[in-house]
């Protein structure tokens, strides 16, 4: 069952030049996506192709200047701003790519359990921690005493234990080791497997391929192809778009062919 539809949506950002001439500039463009119950869908492409937007687009984080058309639903429902708030961090949950959503101010175990809502906060917490090898002790830390991948597993250890019906996990595994990097995408392959709906943004396109249902290549702000995992396979000759293909065959294990132009 679809949980979260994406309809037609475009984002653009008012800039000024020199001269205080105003300038509009266009990231996404019509852009139809969707989020399956049950289902991780892996959002891959190029850098400045617009994937984190559309994550904040969702959330409602995106920038003061910035102007959206087109609609997004969740579980039937037009997402509005005041919903937006209301459901985020709550129903929606992210797991952003920055590690400087944590707040500065206050200690990281604290942060995560303020996220629990459905069970004993303290225990969910030290589990969790437990889980992506972070130790006891690690609860009591502030953010800047964290290295950059203790951080990024206190990230996912908060959207781990909101309980939430949409996770959207913007490239959540750099600066993790391999072992932990396995755990994270074996855990939002088992949210999955619970009826929770998932979003993986990567640049990784064959770690997103071992938890994947279906995969959304983006280009230049726009969706140009919804594939299931299984088209990824061989020459890539069962998947649609040209561009599809091209970035299927430069991968490394496959003919490694880098795509001319640029975005």
């Amino acid at each position: 069952m679809s949980i979260l539809k994406v309809n037609n949506l475009s984002v653009s950002f008012k800039q000024y030049t020199s001269g205080l001439r105003q300038t509009t500039h266009q990231v996404i463009s019509n852009l139809n996506i969707e989020l399956v119950s049950g289902e991780i869908l892996a959002v891959v492409g190029a850098s400045g192709s617009g994937k984190s937007l559309l994550a904040h687009a969702i959330l409602g984080i995106l920038p003061l200047n910035a102007e959206t058309s087109g609609q997004i639903t969740y579980d039937g429902e037009v997402l509005t701003s005041k919903r937006q708030e209301q459901l985020r961090g709550k129903e929606i949950a992210l797991v952003p790519q920055s590690v400087s959503y944590l707040n500065p101010l206050m200690r990281v175990g604290s942060q995560v359990r303020s996220s629990v809502r459905k069970r004993n906060a303290k225990q969910a917490q030290e589990e969790v921690f437990q889980r992506y090898h972070l130790k006891k002790e690690v609860g009591n830390m502030y953010p800047f005493q964290l290295s950059g991948g203790m951080a990024r597993r206190v990230l996912v250890s908060t959207a781990m234990v909101s309980g939430a019906s949409v996770i959207i996990a913007d490239e959540p595994t750099p600066g993790l080791d391999k072992v932990v990097i396995e755990e994270a995408l074996n855990n939002f392959r088992e949210f999955a497997d619970q009826g929770c709906a998932v979003m993986l943004i990567s640049h990784d396109i064959e770690s997103a391929l071992k938890i994947a249902d279906k995969v959304a290549v983006f280009y230049e702000g726009t969706v140009l192809e919804v594939a299931p995992v299984e088209d990824f396979e061989g020459k890539g000759d069962r998947l649609r778009h040209p561009y599809t293909q091209a970035l299927w065959r430069a991968l490394p294990q496959n003919d490694f062919t880098w795509i001319e132009g640029s975005i």
